[in-house]
């Protein structure tokens, strides 16, 4: 989880870069098609690909792509419209509503403890946002969509089975990213990308087929709720990227709220492992 969030900033990075001067959309189309190339490339050492879906996997598949797509188009044009590392601090909320959630749907235990740390993580996440002040607007509402659809994806990602591949799943996941910004695109309109703005988007993709490939294997193997505060490493690339790319820093609001979620992180995974030593 930790290599996924650090090479989903890292994408994350060369599309708000690329993204000034190429259409958001074709950089979308673009990069895309590179990651479907990539993944195909590596899936014999990730389980092989296989483009058949068994119909037991097929509604988790259709629920993985609707929260894949959503949350790539959602979190894109809020990434052209704010900041990093405020983007990434919104984000920070998702380890919260998907530790919730899998209370909800997958039965798993979380005492009150770790009830008191989402609480307090969230209200971390309102230190951020400050409702009436400059970051919470309509992109800030943008993001939160975005978090929630990402939540989504990585529910529905428990719903394989163990034959299916990640890199199968990942494939899917490229394709209907793939598909969606090409469809869209079309109404956006094409430029020529320059020699530099290709290698850039190629670099995207590879990060982007590490992030993809390494957050399915991460969300099908362990406790959803143990795994999911390792996302908390993606503030630190965001707001580093943020700085050395954009020259952009976080105001002290952002720094206390993020501090709140993440300390709200650490504890939930300290508490994982007292709970595994019987404690």
């Amino acid at each position: 989880m930790t290599l996924s969030m650090v090479a989903f900033g890292l994408n994350d990075t060369v599309m708000k870069f690329v993204a000034q001067d190429l259409p958001l959309y074709q950089a979308m189309t673009l990069r895309g098609l590179i990651v479907m190339a990539f993944i195909a490339a590596v899936a014999p050492r990730l389980g092989g690909l296989s483009l058949r879906i068994p119909p037991a996997a097929r509604r988790p598949m259709a629920w993985r792509m609707v929260g894949e797509v959503a949350s790539t188009l959602l979190f894109l044009n809020a990434l052209q419209n704010m900041a990093m590392g405020d983007l990434s601090a919104i984000m920070q909320a998702l380890p919260l509503v998907v530790m919730v959630a899998a209370t909800l749907f997958f039965g798993e235990t979380l005492g009150w403890r770790r009830i008191g740390a989402v609480i307090a993580g969230f209200g971390g996440v309102l230190l951020i946002l400050r409702p009436g002040g400059e970051v919470f607007g309509f992109w800030a509402v943008v993001a939160i969509a975005a978090m929630a659809m990402v939540a989504l994806r990585d529910l529905a990602t428990r719903g394989f089975a163990r034959d299916i591949s990640s890199a199968t799943v990942a494939f899917y996941a490229a394709t209907g990213v793939t598909a969606s910004g090409f469809v869209i695109s079309l109404g956006q309109g094409w430029a020529m990308p320059s020699l530099p703005q290709v290698l850039l988007l190629a670099l995207g993709a590879a990060f982007l087929t590490v992030g993809y490939v390494t957050a399915v294997a991460s969300m099908r193997v362990g406790e959803i709720s143990y795994v999911a505060p390792f996302r908390y490493t993606s503030l630190l690339v965001a707001i580093l990227m943020g700085l050395v790319v954009f020259g952009e820093w976080p105001d002290l609001w952002t720094w206390a709220g993020s501090a709140l979620v993440v300390a709200a992180g650490i504890y939930t995974i300290w508490r994982e492992a007292q709970i595994g030593k019987g404690r």
